[in-house]
């Protein structure tokens, strides 16, 4: 069996780290019959990280991983992630992606596309960093160009803060913030760090108003044309990886939080009352975004949350 994986980080990356623990598993466990290849940062060869979706589904990968938001067009319930200031923390958000509703939205993906969901990896809780000034409320935001990804529904958020948001791929995204071309951009503490963003952006807000989710994708068909065996040992596989893969994002957290702050940057940490005023001036985006979805997939959204809080 051939295996053709893709990723667009480096290598310190918790995705490039959980690719490896994932090829891994399957070496180990298929022994001679597996022959893997995994291509950790095609963004060195030239390519966009965009580029990997196009290519996986075409079966010119095998597999790759990717944040769940550029799939919103095509599979609109996956949209349900992209509801700002609304899961309060890592673990409920898990809760719902190993619940139903994550089962459910396996289905919708492979129904609507020609991916397979093998997990859902924690792509960070994502803050907000500039070069300008302290981002402490709505106000600090107004007028300012934000690089947001390629999703609607994050856009139209962060036009509601005030912020004049852009569409940028993440292979362009440092010489963007670099050069000026934006003044803010949103995105974990992993990636902040290790794009070194921070050194341009000394203002790093702790807003935490998404967690992203990154989906292991496969080729539907690749998977089908398996053997029965070899599947499972690559589910096996998904799933101890994405295990250990939040273990390395939660990790990461604190390990590039002090490390930022050695280099001098300011990490400003929202009150509770400013995150109110944050949730308040985005609220009426964030239930448009809620509006698009049925009542089916609310109830198991809502259902898995309340499970955790039990």
């Amino acid at each position: 069996m051939k295996l053709k994986l893709a990723g667009y980080q480096g290598d310190r990356s918790v995705h490039t780290r959980a690719g490896r623990v994932f090829c891994d598993i399957i070496k180990r466990e298929a022994g001679n019959s597996a022959d893997i290849s995994f291509e950790e940062n095609i963004v060195e060869s030239g390519a966009k990280a965009a580029d990997l979706l196009q290519r996986t589904e075409s079966g010119e990968l095998d597999g790759c991983y990717f944040s769940s938001s550029y799939l919103a067009d095509r599979v609109p319930e996956l949209g349900l992630f992209d509801q700002h200031f609304v899961v309060p923390d890592r673990h409920h958000a898990y809760a719902v992606l190993d619940g139903a509703l994550g089962e459910r939205l396996k289905q919708e993906v492979e129904n609507k596309t020609g991916f397979k969901v093998l997990g859902y990896w924690d792509n960070g809780v994502r803050n907000i960093s500039n070069g300008i000034k302290p981002i402490k409320s709505p106000a600090d935001c107004t007028g300012l160009k934000i690089r947001t990804l390629a999703n609607d529904n994050h856009q139209r958020v962060f036009r509601s803060l005030g912020f004049h948001p852009m569409k940028i791929d993440v292979r362009d995204l440092p010489e963007a913030v670099i050069s000026g071309a934006v003044d803010a951009q949103e995105n974990p503490l992993t990636n902040i760090y290790n794009f070194n963003l921070h050194k341009t952006h000394k203002y790093i807000t702790l807003s935490r108003h998404l967690l992203g989710v990154a989906l292991l994708l496969f080729n539907k068909d690749t998977v089908n044309s398996w053997p029965e065996s070899f599947r499972q040992i690559v589910s096996d596989a998904a799933q101890e990886a994405t295990r250990q893969q939040r273990v390395f994002a939660e990790k990461d957290d604190s390990i590039c939080a002090e490390a930022m702050k050695a280099d001098g940057c300011e990490l400003i940490e929202l009150t509770a009352k400013e995150r109110i005023a944050f949730r308040q001036a985005t609220k009426s985006e964030v239930d448009q975004t809620r509006a698009q979805f049925s009542d089916e997939f609310i109830k198991l959204f809502e259902s898995d949350l309340a499970g955790m809080k039990s």
